[in-house]
């Protein structure tokens, strides 16, 4: 019932179960229909400061995990749909490039803050991005 009183479908308190366990940046949602409609979202986690620091020219250290996650879950439900394995594989590789990078020690500061590597390494959005384009080319 209280879960209910939060938000019917049980967003609101994933998101605040996620931030508790470590970073809100790193949980996405499935959302399927009774028609069987898929959408896929990153958490609704605000990133308002970095966003006005990106405008300033500003360097920022936003963790885009889930966003990355997201996108790759629409993407392989549509390859998955279209039968196109190409494009299932695609989202498969680009998960595993961005796991991999975090787990080499290159992460976003959210992170750097909780991990439990030795000497990560903070990267920037930019940077963290590139690192995972990196990967993913190899």
């Amino acid at each position: 019932f209280i879960w209910a009183c939060k938000n019917y479908d049980g967003d609101v308190m994933s998101d605040m179960v996620s931030s508790a366990f470590g970073s809100l940046a790193m949980m996405t949602s499935v959302l399927v229909s009774p028609q069987g409609v898929y959408e896929y979202e990153a958490a609704h986690g605000t990133v308002q400061r970095h966003y006005y620091k990106h405008l300033k020219g500003e360097e920022t250290s936003t963790n885009s995990v889930a966003t990355i996650f997201a996108w790759s879950g629409a993407l392989r439900k549509r390859g998955e749909l279209d039968g196109l394995a190409d494009l299932v594989g695609f989202a498969d590789k680009l998960e595993k490039a961005t796991l991999d990078t975090i787990e080499a020690g290159e992460m976003t500061g959210d992170l750097a803050l909780i991990t439990s590597l030795e000497n990560p390494t903070k990267l920037s959005t930019r940077d963290f991005i590139l690192a995972i384009a990196k990967r993913l080319a190899a």
